[in-house]
């Protein structure tokens, strides 16, 4: 049997132009095949189903994003430049941040399960440290803002919403500051 030119990588790697370009309806193998110029026969071969190739897309599609949102952080305003940057990722991939955002995921039934999905102890760790925040109000202040960001995320992305970027981050401003002056003032734990 000859050695075939096609690797799972380069069909990961078409089907992420694919899905960025085009967006999910357009994966289909034939597609795939078409870019990398083959027949549909090595894309089987390495990919049982569609389902092998989108888990794998999500995968590549997360390194993606986190490259992206690191790319863009302000080091003097960490947590505020990290909800913009994901903001700027809705306006400037939309189709994988409908990809990766909007996908079904059967293993999230919370808005605790959400908070552990997309955040991590560092963080929470860093939010209450920078602005003196104990960790419960520092969890409460960002998951609040993952609902707001998400939530103006999905509304650009999903709509023929045409509002400026300036308005949408000083909603997002006015929101963190809501947020987070709430959570200053509230003496309840």
């Amino acid at each position: 049997m000859p050695k075939q030119k096609i690797k799972k990588e380069m069909i990961i790697d078409a089907a992420f132009d694919i899905v960025r370009n085009e967006g999910l309806e357009a994966l289909l193998v034939k597609n795939i095949a078409a870019k990398l110029n083959c027949s549909v026969q090595p894309i089987y071969s390495y990919c049982a189903n569609m389902d092998g190739v989108k888990r794998d897309l999500i995968e590549r599609t997360a390194k993606f994003i986190r490259e992206f949102i690191a790319a863009r952080i302000d080091k003097e305003d960490y947590f505020r430049s990290t909800g913009r940057s994901y903001l700027k990722f809705a306006k400037d991939e939309p189709n994988l941040f409908k990809l990766y955002f909007l996908r079904e995921q059967p293993d999230v039934c919370s808005l605790s399960d959400i908070y552990h999905r997309e955040s991590s102890p560092q963080i929470r760790e860093f939010i209450a440290d920078s602005l003196g925040l104990s960790m419960e109000k520092a969890k409460a202040l960002h998951l609040h803002m993952i609902i707001y960001t998400m939530g103006i995320s999905s509304m650009a992305t999903s709509s023929n919403i045409d509002v400026e970027e300036e308005d949408v981050l000083k909603q997002l401003d006015m929101a963190y500051d809501a947020f987070l002056s709430q959570l200053k003032g509230d003496t309840n734990e």
